[in-house]
């Protein structure tokens, strides 16, 4: 009992640290801003399949409101890659490399660790930035959309006839792939985030704690994503935008009190006490 009173009391005093208020709050702003690098990659690669614009267009216009929409779809259906794309995907990614920065250092000041020079850290945010766009167009593709993509899909004419056995498949299939797929990137990510070797398993419950809580969130946007993404009682037109805000917020909360959690473990272990005792 007394150990469990000392775990809870230490996790608490490491989610009121001063990087731990601000963590989330940067990485939602550069969830948020990884979505147009994003969009215009997928773009330019969309654009050369006609189906998939048109479903694209479509899936949009019943989300999120006619502005929104129409911005998100400009993106895909005119996208092309030049100079000045290629220049803006660049900085882009670069930008949203700030966020996982913040994770590596936040990371450092959590476990106790130096950190590394700059360079070093900055060449590891880039990879680790990589990594997460990719879980999160998993997340939004698969969990929080994925419902509605589907019922697009299955809806067409060439589907006819065995529409519902897609579904079951995809109901079946959805949950057990992808908590298999996000622990596994997200105990990589607290893996590699500090600037020292953490050995597997003082990462193992973190992450089991960030997919819980990712696929928590994300079960309740998907829900109001296919039942009530029409919704303007509370903020009119924009309602889709905010929801969706609160949404990576979440997110990005959850997946910094996993780090936390590990943090807490690692320090509690006899493996960190032998190292301070040396």
């Amino acid at each position: 009992m007394q150990t469990i009173k000392r775990f809870l009391s230490h996790f608490w005093e490491l989610l009121f640290r001063p990087e731990m208020r601000v963590l989330p709050g940067q990485l939602a702003f550069f969830f948020v801003l990884s979505i147009f690098p994003m969009l215009t990659l997928l773009g330019y690669v969309g654009s050369r399949i006609d189906y998939f614009s048109n479903s694209f267009v479509s899936i949009m216009k019943d989300l999120f409101p006619a502005d929104t929409a129409d911005m998100f779809i400009s993106f895909v259906t005119n996208a092309t890659i030049n100079g000045n794309e290629i220049v803006f995907m660049i900085i882009g990614f670069f930008l949203v490399s700030n966020g996982t920065q913040s994770l590596i250092v936040t990371s450092n000041e959590l476990y106790g660790f130096e950190h590394k020079n700059y360079f070093l850290q900055k060449f590891k945010s880039i990879i680790m930035a990589i990594v997460l766009m990719l879980l999160f167009i998993f997340v939004i593709l698969v969990l929080a959309y994925g419902n509605v993509i589907v019922n697009f899909i299955v809806n067409q004419d060439i589907f006819e006839g065995f529409s519902d056995k897609l579904r079951l498949a995809f109901w079946l299939l959805k949950w057990p792939v992808a908590l298999v797929f996000v622990f596994l990137t997200i105990k990589f990510l607290y893996s590699v985030a500090p600037d020292a070797k953490i050995k597997s398993r003082y990462t193992n419950k973190g992450a089991f704690f960030a997919t819980l809580g990712w696929f928590l969130v994300t079960a309740i946007y998907s829900w109001y994503v296919s039942d009530f993404s029409n919704y303007g009682l509370f903020y009119g037109s924009i309602s889709n935008i905010v929801v969706m805000m609160i949404w990576i917020y979440l997110l990005s909360m959850i997946l910094s009190m996993g780090i936390a959690l590990n943090s807490n473990i690692y320090k509690l272990s006899d493996e960190y006490k032998n190292k301070k005792n040396d």
